[in-house]
């Protein structure tokens, strides 16, 4: 555990000695902050239109606010993922210190668990910034907290899983930007899979598809609800990505 670790400092303070975390956190938090001050614009002006018109329903906070913004970060995550997991093994690739990882007396899953700890981290940090926006309502009103936790919640399983992805397929080159690229389109995939089969929503390949797509298990994160089958899902596929890594991790070691 000690040298998961010391990887896993290694690795973050990487991050943060290079532009990377910078670029991306202040990418997510411009983005973030355009979207929420946009939701809560909205709300606002509905609400007032509502009671000029005399129509003084209850609007759910949650309902115009937070589910929409969780759901356009959810997609914002699709470009943030690859640029966080790009250099995790291509950079060791690149420099020639994969060989020394490669024969190191450090076990495979050890240094796989410290770079997908690190990249978590990050992505965590990442999310805490729209979680300050977001913070900003119970100031001013009443949100309900449960589905706000839990859509953040969801929204680091699916961080977690597409960044297992990312970290296999830095293995695959030393080029950051071909794995950037490569991340990049195998998320875009798990996000529009089930697409292919919405002209046939009850055919059984269709149903498979819509299994394998990633924002078909988000969405019930979305709106406060947490479903064992969803959560299942997302722990399969960072098992699978980390799996395929130590794999190809082995590969490597085989001809160091």
């Amino acid at each position: 555990m000690s040298n998961v670790i010391t990887i896993f400092r290694k690795e973050l303070q990487s991050y943060f000695n290079s532009p990377i975390a910078y670029l991306v956190m202040g990418f997510f938090g411009l983005i973030a902050g355009y979207f929420f001050y946009a939701y809560v614009a909205l709300f606002v002006q509905r609400g007032m239109q509502s009671e000029m018109m005399g129509r003084g329903f209850p609007m759910d906070v949650n309902e115009w606010v937070i589910r929409p913004l969780l759901s356009n970060l959810s997609v914002v995550s699709l470009f943030l993922i690859p640029m966080i997991t790009m250099r995790l093994f291509a950079e060791e690739k690149r420099s020639g210190t994969i060989e020394l990882l490669a024969t190191s007396p450090v076990h495979d899953v050890e240094i796989i668990l410290g770079k997908w700890f690190a990249a978590m981290a990050l992505y965590a940090s990442v999310l805490a910034i729209a979680g300050i926006s977001v913070a900003t309502l119970f100031f001013y009103g009443k949100p309900d907290i449960a589905p706000i936790f839990t859509g953040f919640l969801g929204l680091l399983l699916q961080g977690g899983c597409l960044l297992a992805l990312g970290t296999f397929i830095s293995t695959t080159t030393k080029n950051q930007i071909v794995a950037a690229f490569a991340t990049f389109g195998v998320s875009l995939l798990l996000w529009i899979i089930d697409w292919a089969g919405q002209s046939d929503p009850s055919a059984g390949w269709a149903k498979v598809l819509s299994y394998l797509s990633v924002i078909t298990h988000f969405e019930p994160f979305s709106k406060g609800v947490i479903d064992a089958k969803d959560v299942v899902f997302y722990l399969s596929v960072i098992f699978f990505g980390l799996f395929l890594t130590a794999r190809s991790m082995e590969s490597l070691r085989w001809r160091a």
